[in-house]
């Protein structure tokens, strides 16, 4: 396995757009995490949540990561599902999450997070603005 990517849809999306549109920009087969991989394949785990982000998509990328980046890939995928998807970002805060849009708009946003028993949920997205709460007590602003 090469990568991990971990996406929350806004909204209760099927299992079958997703796929189609994963394998669209991919250009990789997508198969459920119980069908055999291929070398290329991309393993897809969806599964629904509460939240205003409650379809949750795990992916594990089968052979090498593709071109570009994690974010222009959701970004992608969220154009033709129609759909904003909420993707984790490389800071150390966990609250932080990056936000591709519909229209193809990548931002760093805020989201509030419950744990519960079918997964986690999160609410109440925000703009990263440098003044939200979570940025002021985010770990990589303590670093010495």
């Amino acid at each position: 396995m090469s990568g991990i990517w971990n996406w929350s849809a806004a909204g209760r999306v099927d299992e079958a757009p997703i796929r189609s549109a994963i394998s669209a920009v991919l250009g990789r087969p997508v198969r459920g995490m119980a069908e055999n991989p291929v070398d290329s394949a991309v393993l897809c785990d969806i599964y629904h949540v509460g939240g205003d982000f409650p379809t949750t998509i795990d992916l594990y990328l089968m052979g090498a990561v593709p071109d570009g980046t994690e974010s222009e890939h959701a970004a992608a995928v969220a154009v033709l599902l129609g759909a904003s998807l909420l993707l984790p970002d490389e800071s150390l805060n966990p609250t932080r999450y990056v936000l591709a849009e519909p229209d193809g708009t990548v931002r760093v946003v805020h989201v509030d997070e419950t744990d519960t028993d079918e997964g986690t949920e999160r609410r109440n997205v925000r703009p990263c603005t440098g003044s939200d709460p979570a940025c002021a007590v985010a770990p990589e602003r303590n670093a010495a």
